[in-house]
């Protein structure tokens, strides 16, 4: 419970640190930043038919920073979620753990096309383990494993809410520990993999009805010499329903295809209902 307050704490003030500074930032910049908080808990006394105490909460922190100059246009995007849950019988069990970051560099060609440059990194903050096992044993930690993507292609974007790269020639490096050597498609004993292949990411966010909206990413990648016809895909659906500028609820549905990571497909379903707070400055 202690790293779970001390994240929100920390996010919190990123959030007003940033907002505090963002008058002396050229308007050439827009940033927009998102802190929501979501909290459970369930208590049971003399309740017949069972149940465990557990409290839970996730925080998720997502900031952009885009920079629009004539025919450059450069998006960049933090995405950062950690829940924890507790109860008597298991103790502390980690529930999400995320870190994203996304650049996007493009310069205009002719309507909505763009020559473009993108990185991407992925990793999570704490250990993971897989708790279906008795004892438990550790499936992931700090950097390891981490995914470094970057390459060049061609931008299509209409807006900041519709956008599609094509980067035919990305590089990608995956990253372990010793301990995770022989993992993720790493070769045992060494601690680095590099790849070469195909990469498509797309991005689609729209208004559903009145104060709900619905968020698309997407992100298919294929490994030119390493089984070329097994494609790589990151796919979420995001729902966001608006109650008021305070309370807010969150759908989320995430599915992963990757056989370095695991032969089945990974799938994770989220649903929240807490607190948020956005500022935005042009």
């Amino acid at each position: 419970m202690k790293k779970l307050l001390l994240l929100c704490f920390f996010a919190f003030q990123i959030s007003i640190f940033s907002q505090e500074k963002t008058d002396s930032i050229p308007k050439k910049w827009s940033i927009t930043g998102k802190l929501t908080f979501l909290f459970n808990q369930n208590n049971f006394s003399n309740w017949k038919s069972g149940g465990e105490n557990t409290v839970a909460g996730n925080i998720g922190v997502n900031y952009d920073f885009n920079y629009k100059n004539n025919n450059i246009n450069w998006d960049n995007r933090i995405i950062t979620d950690f829940g924890l849950s507790y109860s008597k019988e298991n103790s502390y069990q980690k529930t999400n753990d995320n870190y994203e970051y996304n650049s996007l560099l493009g310069v205009k060609t002719k309507k909505d096309w763009f020559l473009s440059f993108f990185l991407n990194f992925k990793s999570q903050y704490a250990r993971g383990y897989d708790y279906k096992k008795t004892p438990k044993i550790a499936v992931s930690d700090w950097f390891s494993p981490a995914y470094l993507s970057f390459g060049p292609g061609m931008l299509w974007k209409k807006s900041d809410n519709a956008k599609i790269n094509i980067a035919p020639a990305t590089a990608k490096i995956t990253f372990v520990s010793d301990e995770f050597s022989g993992q993720y498609g790493v070769e045992q004993g060494d601690n680095i993999k590099f790849s070469l292949g195909f990469n498509l990411s797309g991005y689609l966010k729209f208004e559903v009805m009145k104060n709900v909206k619905m968020e698309n990413i997407i992100t298919l990648y294929s490994d030119y010499f390493n089984k070329p016809e097994n494609i790589d895909l990151d796919y979420q659906i995001n729902f966001f329903i608006y109650v008021n500028k305070v309370i807010t609820m969150s759908l989320k549905f995430h599915t992963i295809i990757d056989d370095n990571a695991s032969s089945k497909i990974q799938f994770k379903e989220f649903f929240g209902f807490g607190i948020k707070y956005i500022f935005h400055k042009r």
